[in-house]
C-alpha cells in the first residue's frame, strides 16, 4: 500500500471538549501531527492576549487545528457517497485543514500588524520550505505540498474543496466559534454544528445549505455576530492587544537606534531588521515573547519597561467611546497635552478601531466573499439573504466601533497642574 493510503492499525484518538473525540486513521495525518511545525502551534494562544479578559481562554492554534481536521474529516465522511464530491481529493482537504493555521506567530494579529507579516504566507512558506511538515507532505508525491498550499492560498482548482476549508461556512469558523465559546465561557458562540452538517451539501463549485436547515444557519451567523462583539473585540482586550503592539513598536524602535538591551533580544533580531526566515519564525512562539516581556521589565528605558510590566501584570489601560473623525481636534489637543505633561503621546493616547462585516454578498466587482445559498425542494440554490428575513437585516452592514486607550495611572500620578486638569477634563467628556 502507498503512503497516501497508509492506515494505522487502529484508529488514534484525541479527547476533544468540542467535539468529543478526534479521530486519525491516516498515516500522513499522524505523521503530520507529529512533526515541529505543527507541535509549535500548541505554544501559541488561538486568542492571543483575550485569557486577560476571559481567563479561560489558553487554548491554542494546535486545538483549532485539530478540531478544524475533525470537522473537514465528518463532512467528507457524509459526503463521500454522493457522485458531486472526488473520493482523489479527501487527503489533500484533511491535510489543508489540519495545517491551515500553521503560520501563525505568536499573539498573532498584534504580532502580524506590527511587523507587516502574513501568517498565510508563511504556512504556504513553511508547507513548501526545508521542513519536516514538506517532508511527509513530499512521500505523498513530489506535488503533493504544492496541492496542499494552493488550497489554502484559495487558488486549488477544486472551488468544492476550498469552501470547506474557507468560506462564509467553513469548518475553521465552526471550529473557532465553539471552541471559543467553550474556553471563554460564554453562551453566545453556540449554534447546532451536527445539523448544519446534516443539512450540507455538495456541489461543484461549494458546499450549499438544504433549505430545511436555514434556521441552523441564522443561528450560526448570529452567533458569530455576538462572538465577534462581545468576545474578539472586547475592549478590555482592545487595551491588551493595544500595550502589546505597542511594546513591539518601542522594542524595534530601540533596535533601530542601537539601543544597549540588557539582555540582547537575539531571536527577534530578524523581525527588527525585516529580514526574518521560516527557520527564525519558527523558532518564535509565546514562550520565546514572553520571557523577552519578562526582562525587559527591568529596562533603562522607561516606556519599554513600563508597557512590558503592564502587559505582564495585566496593568491596562482605561478607554472611552471616541468617534475619531468627529473629534481630530480633540485628540490633537490630547496629544499636545500629553507631550507637556511628559507622557509620549505615541504609545499611550491611541485610537483602536474595530470593525465587522456579518454576513457578505459576492458581488459583480469581485469584493467580499461567495455567499451561502440554500438548496430548496426543487434544487434551484438562492442566495441565503433572499430568503432569510434575520439575515437579510445584517447583510452586507459593517459595525464600527472606536475607543481611546489612555494610562489613567499616569494621569493621576502627574503634579497639580493647568495641564493635568486640562487632560482630565478632556478624558471626562463623551465623545460619541
Amino acid at each position: 500500500m502507498n503512503y497516501a493510503n497508509q492506515q494505522l492499525e487502529e484508529v488514534k484518538v484525541f479527547k476533544d471538549p468540542v467535539h468529543r473525540y478526534v479521530r486519525v486513521s491516516d498515516q500522513v495525518i499522524w505523521d503530520l501531527i507529529a512533526t515541529s511545525e505543527m507541535q509549535r502551534l500548541r505554544r501559541i494562544k488561538q486568542l492571543g492576549a483575550t485569557n486577560l479578559t476571559f481567563h479561560g481562554a489558553e487554548h491554542s492554534r494546535f486545538n483549532h487545528s485539530l478540531g478544524v481536521y475533525e470537522i473537514v474529516r465528518r463532512i467528507i465522511k457524509k459526503m463521500e457517497t454522493r457522485p458531486e464530491w472526488n473520493p482523489e481529493e479527501r487527503l489533500v482537504c484533511l491535510c489543508a485543514a489540519l495545517l491551515h493555521d500553521l503560520g501563525h506567530g505568536p499573539f498573532s494579529h498584534s504580532f502580524e500588524k506590527v511587523f507587516s507579516l502574513d501568517h498565510e504566507k508563511f504556512t504556504k512558506k513553511i508547507i513548501l520550505g526545508n521542513t519536516e511538515v514538506n517532508q511527509v507532505l513530499s512521500k505523498v508525491s513530489l506535488d503533493f505540498p504544492e496541492k496542499v498550499a494552493s488550497v489554502i492560498n484559495k487558488t486549488y482548482h477544486d472551488k468544492l474543496v476550498i469552501s470547506l476549508i474557507s468560506s462564509q461556512i467553513d469548518a475553521d469558523r465552526m471550529d473557532y466559534l465553539l471552541r471559543d465559546a467553550f474556553y471563554t465561557g460564554v453562551s453566545y458562540g453556540n449554534f447546532d454544528m451536527e445539523r448544519i452538517l446534516r443539512v450540507m451539501r455538495p456541489t461543484e463549485e461549494r458546499v450549499v445549505i438544504k433549505s430545511t436547515g436555514m434556521h441552523a444557519i441564522e443561528d450560526y451567523i448570529m452567533s458569530r455576530y455576538q462572538m465577534y462583539w462581545q468576545v474578539y473585540f472586547h475592549p478590555v482586550t482592545r487595551s491588551a492587544e493595544v500595550i502589546l503592539t505597542k511594546i513591539f513598536h518601542r522594542a524595534k524602535d530601540l533596535f533601530e537606534k542601537d539601543y544597549t538591551f540588557k539582555e540582547n533580544p537575539t531571536l527577534l533580531e530578524g523581525l527588527f531588521k525585516n529580514e526574518i526566515t521560516v527557520e527564525d519564525y519558527l523558532a518564535l512562539d509565546e514562550a520565546v515573547v514572553y520571557y523577552y516581556f519578562q526582562r525587559w521589565q527591568y529596562e533603562d528605558d522607561f516606556i519599554l519597561k513600563d508597557l512590558a510590566e503592564r502587559f505582564v501584570n495585566r496593568r491596562l489601560f482605561k478607554y472611552k467611546e471616541f468617534e475619531f473623525n468627529s473629534h481630530l481636534n480633540i485628540f490633537k489637543e490630547l496629544e499636545t497635552l500629553f507631550s507637556e505633561a511628559g507622557i509620549d503621546p505615541d504609545y499611550y493616547l491611541v485610537i483602536d478601531s474595530s470593525k465587522d462585516l456579518p454576513y457578505d454578498v459576492y458581488r459583480s466587482d469581485g469584493a467580499g466573499r461567495i455567499p451561502i445559498f440554500l438548496q430548496m425542494p426543487n434544487n434551484e440554490l438562492k442566495e441565503l439573504s433572499k430568503h432569510s428575513a434575520i439575515v437579510d437585516s445584517i447583510t452586507g452592514k459593517v459595525r464600527e466601533d472606536h475607543k481611546l486607550y489612555y494610562p489613567e495611572d499616569l494621569i493621576e500620578k502627574l503634579p497639580n497642574s493647568e495641564v493635568k486638569k486640562q487632560i482630565k477634563a478632556l478624558l471626562s467628556k463623551s465623545y460619541l
